[in-house]
């Protein structure tokens, strides 16, 4: 049994999706302790409960501790098997990090599945719908799996209620070298709110259009939300190219100027424009997991954060598989699979 202690490295929840996710490809049991503990509320979330619970139901896997506010469990894992799924947080807590522990091993079972997960769909501290639908999917599908995923409804933090439905179609996962963006196909800059004032999406914009002043000006648009889905806004800024795309985000907060965090994320998003790597930080962190289960490939990404290198750590360590990072002339990071 593979055991994990939380409070390394990174120390947050994804050590526990991931290795959920990997445990069920595998077959390896883990226990991990300390969960989270590098948290201001260390312990499961409502959102990590959910997805430890959605391994178990996609597996028959057993799991002791399972509880919100625990800070250790135990995990054996059972035979995936596709169907129909359906799994609700019950808060705001992400869709999409509930989809990133069962992705995998759904991808790699020997039957389709079709999911429905309701909860949050834009949420701080997790990838929004759009980033997934865009960014990381297409390159699942380039793998050989073929996924399709579907935004229903809305559900920013703190209420929830949003839902998506994602159709899984099986098939091994082929290595990929992912070295280059390719030329630049098209951005867009997009407020996206429900339930609030349509001044504060406009300052919002605004300051997005100042800061990424080489964008033309039809890719700025707001788009606003009956008010029953929010209250709730986002700004998303996204950069297409021929290999890949990479989108950022700024979720509005309590007491944070809309300028702020539009500032923040066009700095954020010149930051990646201005390098050569192919993946942007959040996406490398989203494939570890495809590019080990592939057993090969590279792709190359900005410099490896903390987050990142815990999930080369515990991919490592559950499959026995070499994860290598060098840094090129140019700056950029290239992640290599054996």
């Amino acid at each position: 049994m593979i055991t994990i202690d939380g409070s390394e490295g990174e120390g947050g929840g994804q050590m526990v999706r991931n290795s959920c996710a990997l445990s069920l490809v595998t077959g390896e049991p883990f226990r991990i302790t300390n969960v989270r503990g590098k948290r201001s509320k260390p312990g499961l979330m409502r959102q990590h409960v959910t997805a430890v619970e959605a391994a178990c139901v996609i597996s028959g896997a057993e799991c002791s501790g399972l509880a919100v506010g625990a800070s250790e469990l135990t995990f054996r894992p059972g035979r995936v098997a596709g169907g129909e799924y359906h799994f609700a947080v019950g808060t705001a807590g992400s869709t999409g990090l509930v989809l990133q522990t069962i992705l995998m091993p759904l991808v790699l079972a020997s039957t389709p599945s079709r999911l429905v997960l309701e909860g949050g769909t834009h949420n701080m501290l997790a990838p929004p719908f759009d980033f997934i639908e865009r960014a990381f999917l297409p390159i699942i599908n380039r793998m050989g799996p073929q996924v399709s995923a579907r935004l229903v409804r809305h559900g920013f933090y703190p209420r929830g209620g949003g839902r998506i439905e994602v159709d899984i179609t099986p098939a091994p996962l082929q290595p990929q070298t992912c070295t280059t963006r390719g030329a630049r196909t098209g951005v867009a800059a997009q407020v996206v709110f429900s339930g609030m004032p349509f001044a504060i999406a406009e300052r919002m914009l605004a300051r997005a259009r100042h800061d990424l002043a080489d964008w033309p000006e039809d890719a700025f648009s707001v788009r606003q939300l009956p008010a029953e889905q929010g209250p709730g806004i986002i700004l998303m800024l996204e950069a297409a190219h021929s290999e890949v795309t990479e989108l950022v985000s700024g979720f509005g907060q309590l007491g944070v100027p809309g300028e702020r965090l539009a500032r923040t994320s066009a700095a954020r998003m010149n930051g990646y424009l201005a390098a050569n790597a192919f993946a942007g930080p959040y996406l490398a962190d989203q494939l570890i997991l495809p590019f080990v289960l592939a057993d090969g490939g590279a792709f190359s990404t900005v410099k490896p954060s903390q987050h990142l290198l815990t999930a080369i750590d515990i991919a490592q360590r559950f499959t026995g598989r070499r994860i290598t990072i060098e840094q090129a002339p140019a700056g950029e990071h290239l992640l290599g699979f054996s």
